[in-house]
């Protein structure tokens, strides 16, 4: 028996394939394009999501024909908040307005005014969310707004071209605004301030759960033997927490990708909207979990490469190369707020800067200043966190930034705890997403099928990079504010 996680990323569709013991055995993707047809605006096509996962499947159908034929359960993984709306034909009415667009910021104080979504949904009204993206269309394109008869979520819309069912899973539904999060249901008086109800929203499902079974059609293209039951699975996030085991209360992740994210599983709905915390159902039944996002951790470095016209690989290697020769003079400090930032300051508006260049930075100084931003941005997150009640011993290292070493010693300094590195292998979303598809099909339980590896590699906090990091939080913290006045003075 084999299981496949099918992860729809906002770059790229991956699809991977389990075998019973829980090592991947292949995967494949396939790329995805954004659109910005206005400042602010993120979209994509939902019928380009379809097409990028089947090539993926299509690739793996082709090259593991024997492995495709035993696919037992099947789950799914994706970017979350994403907006789509379906007419009575369940056909897209426009483009899907994604987790990164910030067109309906005008829209989130009056929903906010409208109904308790602190309380009830746990989380503050952020124009990343569901919800504002619903009341943009009612104020901007109403006929598309009348014309909706369902709302989905990007993974959801792939569930509904693999089984025909209109499913959602609680983790990725907490992303919504419309959740009662802790009672882990749709809220009628959250989707009744956005001139919703019930109707518009797709049936629940814990994430270990079956939600539908793969259409005949499908299983014929791809060679599978039988219909796969499709799990609930899970937001991105959560996905990737179950593919590293951050199931259990305490339990962490520290993701250096594209955006960043500290994640911390927890046994009950602990929101903190001050410090704008996420607080979301987790993947398995009766879990939860708490995330500081940061919108620029390797989009920050991928920023400065491309200003500096040489890849990233380079400039950490610069980075690293000074920090080994004892030139880490610099005191340039860099704020990684290019597109807004979540946790903690839920600014939208909130932008980057240099801050303390001197004439003898280089380039290696300017990078450094880079990651140790984006480091202390997470400590913000973990101050977030803890206001909120969740701490934790260790985290888990994911994501593409997770290659470096400079950049993993400056995050365990700033957070002041051990990094863990999972073995080489694929421990992000996709597995998760498979282990959910394991657990959907053979109904063992989530806590159990979702545990951790044996760790690689452990980067310790070094007092030295422990003390630099400190001494630079206060002056890092300052920053914003400071900048944020001159910009709107």
């Amino acid at each position: 028996m084999t299981y496949l996680g099918l992860d729809l990323g906002t770059s790229s569709a991956k699809a991977a394939l389990m075998d019973a013991e829980g090592a991947v055995i292949a995967s494949r993707s396939a790329p995805l394009a954004v659109s910005r047809p206005a400042p602010g605006w993120s979209e994509q096509a939902p019928q380009d999501w379809i097409e990028a996962c089947w090539a993926a499947l299509d690739a793996l159908a082709a090259d593991r024909p024997a492995e495709m034929a035993a696919v037992e359960g099947i789950g799914l993984s994706g970017q979350m908040h994403g907006a789509t709306f379906l007419g009575a034909d369940d056909r897209p009415l426009r483009p899907a307005i994604l987790w990164n667009d910030m067109r309906s910021a005008p829209d989130c104080a009056a929903l906010d005014a409208a109904a308790d979504f602190r309380g009830i949904g746990g989380n503050l009204v952020m124009p990343g969310f569901t919800a504002p993206k619903a009341r943009w269309l009612a104020r901007e394109e109403p006929a598309l707004f009348e014309a909706t008869k369902r709302i989905l979520l990007p993974k959801d819309y792939v569930r509904l071209a693999l089984t025909g069912e209109a499913v959602s899973d609680m983790s990725d539904a907490s992303g919504t605004l419309w959740l009662d999060v802790g009672a882990r249901d749709w809220s009628d008086a959250l989707l009744a301030a956005t001139g919703l109800d019930r109707s518009h929203m797709p049936a629940l499902v814990e994430g270990s759960a079956p939600s539908g079974r793969l259409r005949a059609e499908l299983c014929a293209r791809w060679g599978m033997a039988k219909a796969p039951v499709v799990a609930g699975g899970g937001g991105d996030n959560a996905a990737a927490a179950c593919g590293v085991g951050a199931l259990a209360a305490g339990t962490a992740f520290v993701s250096l990708g594209t955006s960043g994210v500290l994640f911390v599983a927890g046994d009950a709905f602990r929101p903190n909207t001050a410090g704008a915390v996420h607080a979301f159902c987790h993947a398995a039944p009766g879990l939860w979990h708490q995330m500081g996002v940061i919108l620029a951790a390797a989009d920050a470095l991928e920023w400065l490469s491309t200003l500096a016209g040489a890849p990233a690989a380079e400039l950490i290697a610069e980075a690293e190369a000074a920090d080994l020769a004892g030139e880490v003079a610099t005191e340039a400090m860099f704020l990684p707020y290019l597109s807004g930032e979540r946790t903690p300051h839920n600014d939208p508006a909130a932008r980057g800067a240099f801050a303390g260049l001197g004439r003898a930075d280089s380039r290696a100084e300017l990078t450094r200043a880079v990651l140790e931003g984006v480091a202390l941005a997470f400590a913000d997150c973990q101050a977030a966190l803890g206001a909120a009640g969740s701490d934790f011993d260790s985290a888990w290292a994911v994501g593409g930034g997770a290659r470096s070493r400079l950049w993993l010693r400056i995050v365990a300094a700033a957070l002041d705890r051990p990094l863990t590195l999972p073995p080489a292998g694929d421990y992000g979303a996709a597995l998760g997403a498979a282990r959910l598809g394991l657990c959907a099909a053979t109904g063992a339980e989530a806590t159990a099928v979702c545990a951790p590896p044996e760790p690689a590699e452990v980067v310790s906090p070094e007092p030295a990079l422990v003390e630099r990091m400190a001494a630079k939080r206060a002056r890092f913290r300052a920053l914003h504010p400071a900048i944020s006045g001159a910009l709107r003075a």
